[in-house]
């Protein structure tokens, strides 16, 4: 356990003594563009990392839920904990997100130093970590995209059907997949099995954000199309047409 929680702290000073940097060199830009730099930084490594561990290096994780610990797993989700501390101490410190949000970090944290201290599930935990990241750096994509006034592009209507797409396939679909091989497998811990849940139900609220701005923007985008529609149309007075 020295060793991992070691590593746990390297970790979590990296993204710090990373984010202090981009704060210095970003000077004319908020705390929050830092943060977003950092996170997003973090979404492509960790996605790359845990997608070729659950994908390519194995064991596969609908099979060997609850396995004992690889040592790339550990690595992966050493760094991931790292991470995960200091967002979660940014939030709190400077109050952006949400309790849904607070919440997912807390879970995400504890499941993550349960498998560590196990040492055993980090081969599923590993796989929910990919299809979680997966859509993280297009979401600061996105932030990034409407800080800089480029959202209501072409690069930002790909942005949000890719991010809402993946969201569905592999967050949603894929999470209850894994979920399913990690609840009726008899070797993970019940403590994990109702963290897993739990982790699932947070999506699910997530999904339910989602699904609340794409009927938004559906409807932002059919309003002006309505309005045209009704001003082609002929007025009728008392039965009759009447001219414009």
């Amino acid at each position: 356990m020295v060793p991992i929680a070691l590593e746990v702290t390297c970790s979590f000073l990296t993204w710090l003594c990373l984010y202090l940097c981009l704060c210095r060199w970003n000077k004319h830009r908020s705390h929050e563009w830092s943060c977003r730099l950092v996170t997003l930084l973090h979404g492509l490594i960790v996605t790359c990392l845990s997608g070729y561990t659950a994908l390519l290096a194995g064991p596969w994780p609908l099979t060997h839920a609850g396995s004992p610990n690889t040592p790339l797993q550990t690595h992966v989700l050493s760094l991931t904990l790292g991470y995960f501390i200091f967002d979660l101490g940014w939030c709190l410190y400077f109050q952006t997100e949400g309790g849904l949000m607070l919440f997912h970090h807390t879970l995400s944290i504890c499941g993550m130093a349960l498998v560590l201290g196990l040492g055993k599930s980090a081969t599923e935990v590993n796989a929910v970590v990919f299809v979680s990241e997966i859509t993280n750096p297009l979401l600061q994509t996105r932030w990034f995209l409407r800080e800089t006034g480029r959202y209501r592009t072409f690069l930002g209507e790909l942005v949000d059907s890719l991010f809402v797409l993946l969201f569905l396939a592999l967050r949603i679909v894929g999470g209850a997949w894994i979920m399913g091989a990690m609840v009726m497998s008899p070797r993970p811990s019940w403590l994990l099995k109702a963290g897993g849940l739990a982790m699932y139900v947070v999506s699910l609220g997530f999904l339910v954000e989602i699904c609340r701005f794409v009927r938004r923007k559906m409807v932002k985008k059919h309003l002006p199309w309505t309005r045209l529609r009704r001003g082609n149309e002929p007025v009728r007075m008392n039965g009759h047409v009447a001219a414009h």
